[in-house]
C-alpha cells in the first residue's frame, strides 16, 4: 500500500493554513480532502466513507459553528476508528490534554514545521509494509480503519479482546498488533482454547514438571513461559472451562504462572490477545464466562466485521487464496462476472469459506480463468451456483437420489459429471488420500465414501488412487 491509497481530511477555519497543510500532505504522497468546520467535516466523512475510505482527520481545535472537540467527540461516537490529530493554539496544554482524554491519538501545537507534521502522521498510519506481506489484506474503509487503530494500540501493552465471528481472520489481526508492536522480535504465541480438551488446555497452558501426572516423563513449558517477552492469543476465549478461567486469572492478575507439579513460580512479561465469536456480556449474565476474568481481558475490544460487512476485500482475498492455490500449470485469474458473483454472497463462514470455495476453483478452472462455473458448495451435495444467488451455501439442485430435476435430467447428469471429476481431480492432487480430500472438498469422510461408492455404481475405476487415508 502506498501513501496515495492513505486517504486524510484537514479541518481547518483558516483557508490559508488549509490549502498549505492539504499541500504538504498531498507533496509527501497522501490524498487529501478539506472541510472549513466540524459540521462541514462530519458531512463530508459520511460521504468519504460511502464511497472511498478515510484513515485520518487533522483538525484544529478552535473553530466556528463545531470546534474541533465537539468534531472529536461525534467521531468518537460514530467512527472510534478513525484516529484524529488536534492541532491546539501554542501554549494550550490543557486543549491538548483535554483532547487526548476525549481520544485524539495525538497533537500538534501551532505553529510546527512540516517535516513534524509528516513525522506524525506516518507514525500513526498503518505500516505499509506489514499491509503488503503475505497475511493482511485491507482494502475496505472499514479494515483500514480498523488496521489503523490497531497500529496505535500496538505501542502500548494494553490487553485486546477481537470480537468477531469465526473465520473472520482475528489471529490475522492480533498478529498485526504484535508485528508493530516493541516485542516483534519476541514470539508470537497462539492457542486454541476450543480446540483443545479441557483435561489438557491447563497443562499446555501452564506448562508441567516430570511426574506432575501420568505420562508426564519429563518437564515441559507452558504457552505462558513460551511467550514470554511477547505477546499471547487465546483465541475463541470463551469455549474455556469455567474452572480453568480462575487460574488463567491468578496467572494474569498476578503476571506470573507456576507449572503444575512445580513448586516455583514463574515471572512473566506478556502481552495478551484474546478472541471470541461470542457475546461475552451475554456470557457473563448467564453465568458461562467469569465476569471479573472479563473486564480483566476487556481492556481494549476491537469489534471485527464479517466477510459480508466489508465487501471491497473480497476480491482481493480470492486473488490472494488463487496465488496460493493455483499448481504448476499457470497463473489463473478471476473473470468480471466471478468478480461480481463473490461480493454478491452472503458468505456465513466468511474469509474460511471463501478460502474453501476458491480452493476448489482453482481444481476446477480451465484455461487459467475461474467463472462462475467453477464455484461450488457443499451440503449433502455439490451444486454450481447461479450468477445473482445472493445466498450463499444454498443449494440450487443438490446432487443425490430425488433431486427436483430427476436423476437422469441433462442438469443433473452435467452436475453428476462435474462433482465425479472434481472429486478425482483433488484426490489426485493429495496423492490418494481420502481425509485430505474430503477436508479441500469441504464434505465430511462418510460423505465421500458415499461419493465414491456412487462413482464405482456408474463405472468409475479408480486404479487404487483412493485406498491411502
Amino acid at each position: 500500500m502506498n501513501k496515495k491509497e492513505f486517504s486524510i481530511l484537514v479541518v481547518e477555519d483558516d483557508p490559508e493554513l488549509r490549502t498549505a497543510l492539504s499541500e504538504t500532505l498531498e507533496i509527501a504522497g497522501y490524498r487529501c480532502s478539506q472541510a472549513e468546520n466540524g459540521q462541514q467535516a462530519l458531512s463530508l466523512i459520511d460521504t468519504l466513507l460511502e464511497t472511498e475510505s478515510l484513515d485520518m482527520v487533522i483538525t484544529d481545535n478552535h473553530m466556528p459553528v463545531m470546534d474541533g472537540e465537539t468534531l472529536l467527540r461525534q467521531l468518537q461516537l460514530k467512527y472510534p476508528e478513525i484516529p484524529v490529530l488536534m492541532v491546539t493554539a501554542y501554549g494550550s496544554i490543557d486543549g491538548a490534554v483535554a483532547a487526548m482524554q476525549l481520544g485524539a491519538v495525538d497533537y500538534l501545537q501551532k505553529p510546527f514545521e512540516a517535516n513534524t507534521l509528516l513525522e506524525k502522521v506516518a507514525n500513526l498510519l498503518p505500516d505499509s509494509s506489514l499491509l503488503e506481506s503475505s497475511e493482511v489484506v485491507a482494502e475496505d474503509p472499514y479494515t483500514k480503519r480498523i488496521f489503523s487503530l490497531a497500529k496505535r494500540l500496538a505501542k502500548s501493552d494494553a490487553t485486546v479482546m477481537v470480537l468477531g465471528e469465526s473465520g473472520t481472520g482475528k489471529e490475522v489481526l492480533a498478529n498485526y498488533i504484535h508485528k508493530n508492536s516493541g516485542r516483534t522480535d519476541a514470539a508470537f504465541v497462539a492457542i486454541n482454547c476450543a480446540a483443545i480438551p479441557d483435561t489438557m488446555l491447563e497443562s499446555i497452558l501452564f506448562g508441567y514438571e516430570k511426574g506432575a501426572f501420568t505420562g508426564a516423563y519429563q518437564a515441559k513449558s507452558g504457552k505462558f513461559e513460551q511467550a514470554n517477552g511477547g505477546t499471547l492469543l487465546l483465541d475463541e476465549i470463551s469455549e474455556m472451562d469455567i474452572s480453568l478461567q480462575a487460574k488463567l486469572l491468578r496467572v494474569l492478575q498476578e503476571q506470573e504462572v507456576e507449572r503444575i507439579g512445580g513448586k516455583e513460580m514463574i515471572p512473566l512479561d506478556v502481552r495478551i490477545i484474546a478472541t471470541s465469536n461470542r457475546d461475552l456480556e451475554k456470557e457473563v449474565a448467564e453465568g458461562r464466562f467469569r465476569e471479573d476474568l472479563y473486564y480483566r481481558l476487556n481492556v481494549f475490544p476491537i469489534k471485527w466485521r464479517p466477510l459480508r460487512e466489508r465487501p471491497l476485500d473480497i476480491v482481493p482475498l480470492a486473488m490472494r487464496f488463487i496465488k496460493r492455490y493455483q499448481m504448476g500449470s499457470g497463473p489463473v485469474s478471476l473473470d468480471e462476472n466471478a468478480k461480481e458473483y463473490l461480493v454478491q454472497q452472503a458468505w456465513p463462514g466468511n474469509v474460511r469459506e471463501l478460502e474453501n470455495v476458491i480452493q476448489r476453483a482453482v481444481i476446477l478452472q480451465q484455461g487459467g480463468l475461474i467463472t462462475c462455473d467453477d464455484f461450488v458448495y457443499e451440503a449433502d451435495g455439490f451444486v454450481t451456483p447461479a450468477v445473482g444467488d445472493k445466498t450463499s451455501g444454498a443449494l440450487d439442485c443438490q446432487i443425490n437420489d430425488g433431486c427436483d430435476a430427476g436423476e437422469n435430467s441433462i442438469l443433473n447428469k452435467d452436475l453428476k459429471r462435474r462433482e465425479y471429476q472434481m472429486i478425482v481431480d483433488t484426490l489426485k492432487s493429495v496423492g490418494g488420500h481420502r481425509n485430505k480430500t474430503a477436508e479441500i472438498l469441504g464434505i465430511s469422510p462418510r460423505t465421500l465414501r458415499y461419493k465414491i461408492a456412487k462413482m464405482r455404481d456408474h463405472g468409475f475405476s479408480f486404479d487404487n488412487l483412493v485406498e491411502a487415508s
